[in-house]
């Protein structure tokens, strides 16, 4: 199975289709657009959430590893530098590793395969691109790295345009996409997590020639977390599971919605869409994997 993910929500998914498919079956294109040099070493955020997601070593705020402490860190505000992102010791042996690997000529998606086998991932992660093309926000304080929004600023400035940047298509991924009819597109935020993956040449057009299931990330007009809600409505979307589909529309075939979204068919939605409604909360293992059982049934009900 083929999977489009960002950082959290296209994880809590693969957490459910893990109990459901063999880990080698499973493949994840992974947005790349948040990763960002921190202290000498480049940080995959997005990337390492699924790798520690397969590994099941996620902690439960779904970016770094269970237990990891933080001394280095630590240590390093004690002597008054202040990185850009807070890194867990064991975390950052993963960016140390794949910095390394990238110094010694190998590709992102190279050194994530390495990476994997170190942690007995048998599922493919690959990076969306091997090109270094970390997103930008435009904001009433000027343009500024993803992450910086994120976290430097706490998300607060007014929003004005998201700019993710064009990336080349990797050999792996286009394989990804020849070797699967259907893809799956997590519930992560739409535009600065499965929107930068679109943004990769080829992607849109293998998405064309695919059948294409999106989960909603929105449940009554709100997020499930994160910044949708400001970056939706800076690209003009409405900030419903319509806005989704519409963001979306070159392509999307089926779109699963929350059972609370009842009025969805009330509006118009693009042509040839069909709506399915399910609990797409994922706040359990249980409710990750009865949504993974839908959009397997889905997938099956197609090929029937």
């Amino acid at each position: 199975m083929l999977v489009l993910s960002g950082g959290t929500g296209g994880p809590k998914l693969l957490r459910g289709l893990l109990t459901l498919l063999p880990e080698k079956e499973l493949t994840a294109i992974v947005n790349t657009g948040d990763d960002m040099w921190v202290s000498g070493n480049l940080v995959c955020p997005d990337v390492d959430t699924v790798i520690y997601t397969v590994a099941r070593i996620v902690t439960e705020r779904w970016w770094g590893i269970r237990d990891d402490t933080f001394r280095t860190y630590e240590e390093l505000v004690k002597r008054g530098y202040d990185e850009e992102m807070i890194v867990g010791d064991l975390d950052r042996a993963t960016h140390i590793m794949r910095t390394q690997l990238l110094r010694q000529g190998i590709t992102l998606t190279q050194a994530t395969r390495q990476i994997c086998r170190s942690f007995s991932v048998e599922a493919t992660v690959l990076p969306m691109t091997d090109d270094f093309v970390p997103t930008t926000v435009i904001t009433d304080r000027g343009e500024m790295h993803i992450q910086d929004f994120l976290i430097k600023y706490e998300r607060k400035p007014r929003v004005l345009h998201v700019n993710p940047k064009h990336g080349t298509m990797t050999p792996q991924v286009r394989a990804a996409f020849e070797c699967h009819d259907s893809v799956v597109i997590g519930p992560s935020n739409p535009v600065s997590s499965i929107g930068t993956i679109l943004s990769v040449e080829g992607v849109k057009k293998a998405l064309k020639d695919s059948f294409v299931i999106a989960i909603s990330p929105i449940i009554r007009g709100e997020p499930v977390s994160g910044p949708a809600r400001q970056f939706m409505e800076a690209e003009g979307l409405p900030v419903t599971s319509l806005g989704v589909a519409q963001f979306y529309e070159d392509f999307l075939d089926v779109l699963v919605v929350d059972t609370s979204d009842s009025d969805v068919e009330s509006h118009t939605k693009p042509e040839g869409l069909s709506v399915v409604h399910h609990d797409i909360l994922m706040h359990r293992i249980e409710q990750s994997k009865a949504l993974a059982e839908k959009v397997l049934a889905i997938i099956k009900q197609r090929g029937d």
